[in-house]
Parts: C-alpha cells; structure tokens; sequence
C-alpha cells in the first residue's frame, strides 16, 4: 500500500504539472592538434573570480529554417542564417528515446566525425538516438575551418541558441524524451559541452567531455549553483587540456580540469566522492549526492592523449562507458517535475506553425509516465499479493 500511495503521489505532480501552461602507445592516439586554439588555451593562469550569484538569462532559440531532408537520415537546417549539416541515426524505437547530439572537434564535420567514431554502433542498440552535428567557420576569419563557440574561438557564432533550437526541433519531429536530451562533445565540440552545461541545462540534462575543458571566458562566468550531469575524460598526457597533475595549468588560460570537476561537483551539490581503478590503469571519480540525475563523472586516461581513448591502448570501451554514465541519470521523479514546471519555448512544427507550451509540456509528461510504467505494474503487483 505504501508503494501504490508514493506512485499516486508521483501522478498527482505529473499530471499537476501538465496543466501550468506557462508553466580513438601512442602515435595512433594522437588527435591532430587544434593550432588555431593553442594561443588562446596557453596564455596566463586563469583569473579566480567568484562565481555568479545568479544563473545567466535563459536562452530562448530561434525556430530553425531550411530544414531539408536528405538520405540515410542525414539533413541540412539554418540558424541566424548559417547553415549546419547533420546525420540522425535512430534507434528501432524512437518515440520516448534519449538524444544525443555528437560534436566533432575543430575543422570537422558530422559526416568525418561518424565516419571515424561510430557511436551510434553502442548507442542505438541501447535505444539512444544520435544526431551528429556539423559546427561552422568563425564567421571572423574566411579561413577558419567548423567549430565551436565554445567561449574560445569562433566567437559569433550563435552556438548554444542553435543547439537548443536543433535539441527542440528534434524532440519535437520524433517525440524523443525532453527529460533526457544530452551532448556529447569531442576537443573544441567538447569544450562546447562546458558552455552547453553552463547556459543550457533547461535543455541538456547532461554532457559529455572527452578531451575537453572549460574556456576562460566561461570559468569566469560561472553559476554559483547547477543541475546538470557532467561526465569528463582526461588523457594524462593531453597538451591541450590544462592540468594540475602535470603542472600545465601554471601557464594555462583556462583552469585547471581538476578544478573545473570539483567546481561541477560542488555546485550541483554533491558531497559523495568515490574512485576506482578501470582498463589499463586508469581512475574513475564519480562524484555524487541524493540525486542521481546530477551526477559528475571524471576518467583520468592513463597515459591517454589528446584523442578519444580506444579499447586498443586503454582497456577502457570509451562508448559503453558514456552510455553506462548516461544510463545511471534515468528516473528522477522530482527532477521530472522541476523541468516539466518550466516554461517550453513555442516551435514550429514540420508545418511551420507553433506548438504552443501546453502541448510540450503534455508531451513531457506523456514521456515521463512512460517511464514510469514499469514502477507501476510493481506496485499493483505488490498489492494485489
């Protein structure tokens, strides 16, 4: 009885909140470097303001334009009138799927990134969604090639509203769970992560770094508190990333990774740390509190460099390991009811028209009783025995 009392319970906040309208030894694991960034990520030591006492002003996206479907799920759209090529691949059932949005590193594309990385292969099986995602030349300088404003570089680039934008147009077209839209992001796409993370956590419930770090501009701002996941992977011996453990962060811009972990930990609220040894040698730190959707990861890759770490040299499956973490940020009911309660953005459907706020908010519910399903037949079990 006790167990069908908190499942009542659970519905009754759901369905309240449905009705607020406004409511990849060495050489071979070796990424080529991103020299157009060097200068900025090797300057001084970063500066050590105290973080904002307010989150910065929600991001409110512009619909996207120009959406053309292409073949084999991949499709062009625009945004502020600069166009992004993608490549979906989804799994056998995509309503209520998570979504992942793949970022390449500086001078990729979707197309070079998939074709290298494949991790919709681990994904989809597991019943995630993958859109890789194609960044954009700063719009500065001619020559530069794709990338991201992460905060370093490519400044101009209006990359978290797009983002947003795109994560909104995607749930919207397949109905994939708004609860569990997440970024995966790889050198500069993973430095847009820790912006993502920072700006956009009303739509990222978590993200992914590998091989990332946190800009400066970005430390800088930084909210005094958060709710968000955060997973980082570190090479021991990457140069691009500054850290503690090797002394780089003394002549680094940008903060030290390690600091930069402990900051996400602390403002999420997370005061459990535990650590453990996987692959060849390599520490896992899993920072984490009563809520298991804001959980903060860090692998510290033995002897990794600036790559996305492969089995080969690692002993770690850097995939299975991001879909493991993504994994244990599943069903949260009062964080459900937390974003549920915020105001959806209006976005035009296939038609061009708007889905007003009401019809998203139901639609997050939908998804959120789905998942509370199993939960259900549980507790009517119990009480029927």
């Amino acid at each position: 009885m006790k167990q069908t009392a908190i499942v009542l319970a659970m519905l009754m906040l759901l369905t309240g909140c449905a009705s607020g309208g406004t409511a990849p030894e060495p050489a071979a694991d070796t990424a080529p470097a991103e020299s157009s960034l060097s200068a900025e990520i090797t300057a001084e030591p970063a500066a050590e303001p105290a973080p904002a006492d307010s989150a910065p002003a929600v991001i409110e996206p512009e619909p996207l334009t120009d959406v053309v479907q292409g073949e084999n799920g991949a499709f062009t759209c625009t945004y502020a009138g600069i166009s992004h090529a993608c490549i979906a691949d989804l799994p056998e059932q995509a309503e209520g799927a998570p979504l992942i949005l793949v970022l390449h590193g500086y001078s990729g594309t979707a197309e070079s990134f998939r074709s290298t990385q494949h991790f919709e292969n681990a994904a989809n099986p597991r019943g995630y969604a993958v859109v890789y995602v194609t960044g954009a030349p700063d719009p500065n300088d001619p020559t530069s090639g794709n990338g991201w404003d992460s905060g370093l570089g490519q400044a101009g680039n209006p990359d978290t509203a797009f983002l947003k934008s795109l994560a909104l147009y995607l749930q919207e077209t397949y109905k994939f769970d708004p609860q569990r839209t997440f970024a995966v992001g790889f050198s500069n796409g993973a430095f847009m992560t820790h912006r993502l993370a920072m700006e956009a956590s009303d739509t990222f419930a978590a993200v992914v770094s590998v091989a990332g770090m946190m800009p400066k501009q970005i430390w800088e701002s930084r909210n005094s508190t958060n709710s968000v996941g955060v997973f980082q992977i570190t090479g021991e011996k990457d140069d691009v990333v500054p850290k503690n453990s090797d002394g780089s962060a003394k002549t680094a811009q940008a903060p030290a990774i390690e600091d930069v972990m402990d900051y996400w930990a602390e403002s999420n609220g997370l005061s459990g740390q535990a650590s453990e040894e996987i692959g060849n040698g390599s520490e896992l730190i899993k920072y984490t509190g009563s809520d298991s959707q804001k959980q903060v990861w860090h692998l510290r890759v033995k002897n990794g460099r600036h790559s996305w770490p492969s089995p080969d040299y690692t002993g770690i499956d850097t995939d299975t390991l991001i879909l493991d973490y993504l994994d244990s940020l599943r069903a949260v009911p009062a964080a459900i009811s937390l974003r549920c309660a915020e105001p959806a953005p209006a976005f035009p459907s296939g038609g061009g028209q708007r889905t007003s706020p009401n019809n998203r908010n139901a639609r997050r519910v939908a998804a959120s009783l789905a998942s509370l399903l199993p939960m259900l037949k549980r507790a009517a079990s119990i009480t029927q025995t």
